[in-house]
């Protein structure tokens, strides 16, 4: 039997200050050492001073995953000796006299599947370890103490998991909620660590350390699963330790004897006093509390019909989720959701482009407008949805600047097709013989006028002039009876109606609706 349980150390990023200093809780944007003080240092005579929006921002968390809420929390000293931590111990919680963390006793369902929260603590990050050098023998070790002192959550997991899978799904999910609280940004480096816990059946568990990624450490679980069944195959006692994972072997490789908690010599921390969170506080935080990603997700889906994978994309990023909701009305917040997932994604798929980025929810309602409208294609609301991006212009500008209205008379499309017709003779014997072959022709004409022609008149006008009768479906299917060939040719034919793209802007990068 398999159990894998996790501890997952989650940066509250958004506070401005350490938690028991005033110093930067953004580190990174110091040089080295650069972002301390004596107490953050541990210095002689310095007192730590909580930072009450830390315990609000914890206890946030612990609501958000089912936990229970004490009416008081402590704090203790953590000792152990590492470079990293200035004072030689670190102050953080343990329910050893009961329920003492800001929370516990919580779950997260993953698939059906109930993953117990044992606990979540409160606690200050330990500095930075830097390795330098290009061997052994020149390998160097320095200490960047900027981090020292930042606040963070710790979240405990009981021993639940059945495979490295179900952990790579449950980290997914506590990194939405933990974005969807607005208290962590979990893509910045370093901002969101898991370490992780394995043992077989009659093995020692064994902690993994030293983990870069949410995909590394499903690597490593795999590893190290295959290393203790590989032993127990053999009768060799699988031993309690600390084990690192080496990214570059891909291998987990012995690193210490694993501590218990009486190692630590946990004791109250004297300087700072039993903090009570208020009932009314804990009322507050409630109230005030995000609507959940899976409440976001089946709403839009119940009122708006949005297709499922569309609502889980949408609600699952905080940017995109208010990007949508300040964007939409009754009657277009479907074709708004599309627009977000198949072109709006292209173009802002970073933090940092969305950070830069000039879009405004009225750009997507007026570009929804106009093409519902007719004013405009598809494609054209993608060429100026690019350019809002970039400008912030108002959508109307854009369009009249760019040229982008829709060519929808039907005298000057057909003078478009006939010329197309001439140059393209084979072609139009082809589409005679063959039907299915008159996507090609539609591309032309969408390439011809830059992807403003209206497609569905420019194939009933060059049906029209090859004196073919059958429908739209019709061509897709004519050469086969075959749904999946069907499905090509389909596919075939919007890509051919948006083949202009690939020709007149060839830098965009986004994907095809």
């Amino acid at each position: 039997m398999t159990k894998i349980g996790l501890e997952i150390h989650c940066q509250l990023t958004k506070l401005e200050s350490k938690l028991f200093c005033s110093c930067k809780a953004n580190y990174r944007e110091f040089e080295p050492n650069h972002n301390i003080c004596p107490v953050c240092m541990g210095l002689p005579g310095s007192l730590p001073r909580l930072n009450q929006k830390a315990v609000e921002s914890a206890t946030s968390i612990a609501m958000a995953l089912n936990c229970q809420t004490p009416e008081k929390i402590a704090f203790f000293r953590k000792n152990y000796f590492y470079p990293d931590l200035p004072k030689n111990f670190q102050i953080t919680q343990l329910n050893v006299y009961g329920d003492m963390s800001v929370g516990g006793e919580g779950y997260v369902d993953v698939e059906g599947k109930k993953i117990k929260i044992r606990r979540i603590q409160l606690e200050e990050d330990p500095g930075r370890l830097i390795y330098e050098g290009a061997s052994d023998r020149t390998k160097i070790t320095l200490v960047d103490y900027n981090r020292a002192g930042t606040p963070l959550v710790e979240i405990v997991t009981d021993p639940d998991f059945d495979n490295p899978r179900q952990v790579r799904l449950f980290l997914n999910i506590l990194s939405d909620l933990l974005e969807n609280l607005g208290v962590a940004e979990p893509g910045l480096e370093g901002a969101m660590r898991a370490d992780g816990n394995v043992s077989i059946e009659g093995g020692n568990k064994v902690e993994i350390k030293n983990i870069g990624s949410f995909h590394d450490l499903e690597k490593a679980l795999h590893f190290e699963l295959t290393r203790q069944q590989s032993l127990a195959e053999r009768d060799i006692e699988i031993a309690m330790e600390t084990r690192h994972w080496d990214d570059r072997r891909k291998i987990t490789i012995s690193s210490r004897s694993k501590e218990e908690d009486q190692d630590y010599r946990y004791f109250l921390e004297n300087d700072i006093p039993w903090v009570k969170i208020e009932q009314n506080t804990r009322d507050v935080l409630k109230e005030n509390m995000p609507e959940s990603i899976s409440s976001k997700k089946e709403r839009y889906v119940q009122k708006f019909d949005i297709a499922p994978q569309v609502a889980e994309i949408i609600a699952s990023d905080r940017y995109y989720s208010q990007l949508f909701e300040n964007a939409y009305s009754e009657h277009n917040a479907k074709d708004i959701a599309n627009l977000i997932t198949t072109d709006v994604i292209g173009f802002i798929d970073t933090k940092e482009k969305q950070q830069k980025s000039k879009i405004t929810p009225k750009h997507l309602s007026d570009l929804i407008d106009a093409i519902n409208a007719k004013t405009i294609t598809r494609n054209s609301a993608k060429v100026a949805l690019q350019e809002i991006v970039n400008s912030g212009k108002d959508t109307k500008t854009i369009l009249e600047e760019m040229d982008l209205g829709q060519v929808s008379d039907s005298s000057e499309i057909d003078a478009i097709i006939s010329q197309i017709f001439e140059d393209e003779k084979q072609a139009v014997i082809d589409a005679k013989e063959r039907p299915e072959t008159v996507n090609f022709l539609v591309g032309k004409v969408m390439q011809k006028t830059k992807g403003k022609a209206d497609p569905v008149k420019t194939l009933e006008l060059i049906k029209s002039k090859l004196n073919l009768t059958i429908g739209c479906k019709d061509i897709f299917a004519a050469s086969s009876g075959e749904k999946q060939r069907s499905r090509k040719f389909c596919s075939f034919f919007l890509i051919s109606c948006f083949l202009y793209h690939n020709i007149f802007y060839p830098t965009h990068n986004s994907p095809f609706p």
